[in-house]
């Protein structure tokens, strides 16, 4: 082996090493990681606006402001939403008795006579006993957690510190984020630069489009959703909306919850076809303006997640790190998908794809003299062509 390709070879290894060592960190470290992952996450949405503040005044001074507008507003939420949603809430249980009644003597009589289930698939009184034993046993649970919580104090004291931790991480994340991002290239080894800054410039477009212009549908859903099922007449309407906007990230899961949720207490309130028509007529509007204005407007077509990826991002980034995973898991399946772009066209183009000689598709024929003997024609197969990113 030459000196070049030993080199090359240690080279590879030293990064394996490396790349072990910081995941296992993040791995054994999840747990106090949040706060500054949070605070990063914070840092990263709102630079831009910090960068537009900052023409007109210092780093110091924009970083301020932002934090004040985004402080008032945060307040204001506090002091109008919460109020609002306690009621809703309060609504919602109340109208569940109804819910139950109404499932068990109208549509579990209407299934039974429209697809023969057994009526014991459909008790409505053994699935609340079954919900209020695990209930009970869940209740146990909580109960003994606080127990523990209460003697020690230390939980409560953790999850203090965390959320007085996550503004100040995050002021002088901003305050410095230039400089940082500037360091941590400079550290990058030059032979590779050039490609780290553009997957890192890519990564960037990507994890932009995805944040920001995410963040942004779900608060558009979650006022459409609310104010339409609000004025179809849906008592429960603003949650149902609240509920179906903000889990809109999740491809389908959405529509698909504040659909079955909207249907039964359109059934529940008003027992007529008029105002599952209109439950539906909304719904369908608000897919059409998902799917055809909000999202290519404000999410954009270069992120690449299908719906799969995004559900296994989300289940596996939970099971691995827990909350922090699940906070983690888009944005980093965002920039998995633009490594593997660039790995797909680096392996296309490699040796190990194109050494070989030309590929030949082998296709069957007739022979010329008219026998059903058939024989081998090789022909030349075409260039394989990267799909689109």
């Amino acid at each position: 082996m030459s000196e070049g390709a030993r080199r090359g070879l240690d080279l590879r290894w030293q990064w394996l090493i490396l790349l072990l060592v910081v995941g296992g960190a993040f791995y054994l470290l999840s747990a106090v990681l949040m706060p500054f992952v949070a605070a990063a996450l914070f840092a990263y949405l709102a630079n831009p606006v910090v960068g537009w503040a900052e023409r007109w005044t210092g780093r110091g001074i924009a970083v301020a402001l932002v934090f004040l507008i985004g402080t008032i507003v945060l307040v204001a939420i506090v002091l109008l939403l919460v109020p609002f949603i306690e009621r809703q809430i309060g609504n919602f249980l109340a109208q569940l008795p109804v819910w139950v009644d109404w499932f068990q003597t109208r549509a579990t009589p209407w299934f039974e006579a429209q697809f023969g289930i057994s009526p014991d698939v459909l008790d409505t009184k053994r699935l609340i006993r079954a919900l209020q034993a695990n209930w009970k046993e869940a209740g146990g649970f909580a109960a003994t957690a606080l127990t523990r919580v209460s003697k020690s104090g230390l939980a409560v004291v953790a999850w203090a510190l965390d959320l007085v931790m996550i503004p100040v991480i995050a002021f002088y994340l901003l305050r410095d984020w230039n400089a940082l991002i500037e360091r941590v290239r400079t550290m990058i080894p030059r032979s590779i630069e050039p490609v780290v800054s553009q997957l890192t410039h890519e990564s960037d477009d990507v994890l932009g489009a995805f944040l920001r212009g995410q963040l942004s549908v779900m608060i558009v859903l979650v006022m459409y959703y609310g104010i339409a099922l609000w004025l179809v007449g849906i008592s429960v309407g603003p949650l149902i909306g609240m509920l179906a906007g903000l889990i809109s990230f999740v491809p389908y899961l959405g529509v698909i919850t504040g659909l079955t949720m909207s249907l039964i207490a359109a059934l529940v309130q008003y027992q007529d076809w008029t105002h599952v028509l209109l439950v539906l007529g909304v719904f369908a509007v608000g897919q059409t303006l998902e799917g055809y204005v909000l999202v290519p407007r404000l999410v954009g077509e270069k992120i690449g997640l299908h719906p799969v990826a995004v559900i296994f991002a989300i289940l596996a980034g939970g099971e691995l790190f827990g909350f922090l995973g699940v906070l983690l898991a888009l944005p980093v399946a965002s920039v998995v998908m633009v490594v593997l772009r660039y790995a797909y066209q680096r392996y296309t183009r490699s040796e190990l794809y194109t050494s070989g000689g030309d590929p030949v598709i082998v296709a069957a024929e007739g022979q010329a003299d008219g026998s059903s003997e058939p024989s081998v024609v090789a022909e030349q197969a075409p260039p394989a062509t990267p799909p689109e990113s």
